[in-house]
C-alpha cells in the first residue's frame, strides 16, 4: 500500500491532462434508438455500502475575465450547481465524499478521486479524477487494489463563475442547477435532473434520462436562442407574460405536448398539436427548440 501511495503522489504532481478523459457519453442522445436502451445504460449497479463515510471539501479561487470558457468534467456521481456573480474569479468548491470499511482504504480513495485544475489563456478546466477514468488510473495508479474499484463515491460542486462566460459541462448523474450567467453554454449529461434560469445566450442541452426545467428571465431571449434534447424524460418551459420569441417542440414517440401558455399562437404548419408544436410568442424572436424521444413537454407561464 505504501508503494502505491508513493508512486501515486510522485506521478500526481504533473498531472498528464490528456490522460484525463471525459465521461463516456456517445450515444446519450440517440432519438432513433429505443429509450430503454439509454435508462439502462445509466442504471447503477446496486452494492452494500461500506461502513465508514468521509466527507471533505476542497476550495479554489482563479482570476477568468469577463467572455471567458469554463469547462466542467464532472464525477460519475454527484450535483453541481453555477451561479454567476459580479467578480471576474471562479470560486470552485467541491464536497467530496468517499465510503469505504477501513481508514486505509478512505486514505487509498482519497488519493486518486478528486478534481485538478487545468489554465490556458481566458479558460480554466475543472477535471475530475477517479475511479472512473481508466486512461487516469493505469497512468497513476497501476497498483491501485481492485477490491476498492466499485465502492461509492460522489463529488458535489457549487461554483460561482462572471456572469458572461462560456461554460462546457459533461456531467454524471445528478441534478444540475445553473442560473445569472449568459453565454455558450453546453450540457450534457445520463440521467439527471435540471434546472436553468436564463435571459439570453446560446444553451445546447442534452439529457439520456431526466427531467430539463428552463425558466426564460426576460420578456425576450438575448442571443441566439436555446436547444434542449431528452430522450427519456420531461421538458418544461417557463415564460413570463408578454414574452416574444418562436418555439419548436417535437416528441419523437411516446408522450405529449401540454400548452397552458395563453401567447403561443402557430407559426407554421403543423402549428399546434399533442406532438410537435411550430409557435410564436408575441412579434418572435430567438428560436426555442425542445425535443423529447419519450415523454412530455409542458409550457406554461411563469
Amino acid at each position: 500500500m505504501i508503494l502505491f501511495q508513493d508512486s501515486l503522489q510522485q506521478s500526481m504532481t504533473k498531472p498528464t491532462i490528456s490522460l484525463l478523459m471525459p465521461l463516456a457519453f456517445a450515444g446519450v442522445f440517440l432519438l432513433s434508438a429505443n429509450p430503454a436502451a439509454a435508462q439502462k445504460q445509466t442504471k447503477s449497479v446496486t452494492v452494500a455500502k461500506p461502513a465508514l463515510v468521509r466527507t471533505t471539501t476542497r476550495k479554489e479561487t482563479h482570476r477568468l475575465g469577463y467572455g471567458g470558457t469554463l469547462t466542467l468534467i464532472g464525477a460519475p456521481d454527484g450535483s453541481i450547481t453555477i451561479e454567476g456573480w459580479s467578480r471576474s474569479d471562479v470560486e470552485v468548491r467541491a464536497e467530496i465524499q468517499m465510503r469505504a470499511d477501513t481508514e486505509q482504504d478512505l486514505d487509498l480513495l482519497a488519493a486518486v478521486n478528486g478534481f485538478v485544475l487545468d489554465e490556458d489563456v481566458n479558460h480554466l478546466r475543472v477535471l475530475t479524477t477517479g475511479m472512473h477514468d481508466r486512461a487516469f488510473m493505469k497512468a497513476h495508479a497501476k497498483n491501485f487494489p481492485k477490491k476498492l474499484l466499485g465502492l461509492l463515491w460522489k463529488i458535489d460542486y457549487r461554483i460561482r463563475v462572471p456572469m458572461a462566460v462560456d461554460l462546457d459541462i459533461n456531467a454524471g448523474r445528478g441534478p444540475i442547477s445553473l442560473s445569472n450567467v449568459e453565454g455558450n453554454i453546453r450540457i450534457s449529461s445520463p440521467q439527471s435532473d435540471v434546472k436553468l434560469e436564463f435571459a439570453g445566450g446560446t444553451l445546447s442541452t442534452t439529457i439520456a434520462a431526466g427531467k430539463v426545467t428552463l425558466k426564460v428571465l426576460g420578456r425576450s431571449w438575448h442571443g441566439v436562442g436555446a436547444d434542449i434534447k431528452v430522450a427519456a424524460g420531461d421538458i418544461t418551459l417557463e415564460l413570463p407574460a408578454g414574452f416574444s420569441g418562436d418555439l419548436d417542440a417535437d416528441i419523437l414517440r411516446a408522450g405529449e405536448i401540454e400548452n397552458s401558455y395563453e401567447g403561443l399562437e402557430a407559426r407554421d404548419k403543423p402549428g399546434i398539436t399533442k406532438q410537435q408544436v411550430k409557435g410564436r410568442m408575441g412579434s418572435g424572436g430567438a428560436f426555442l427548440k425542445l425535443t423529447v424521444g419519450d415523454g412530455r413537454i409542458c409550457i406554461q407561464k411563469q
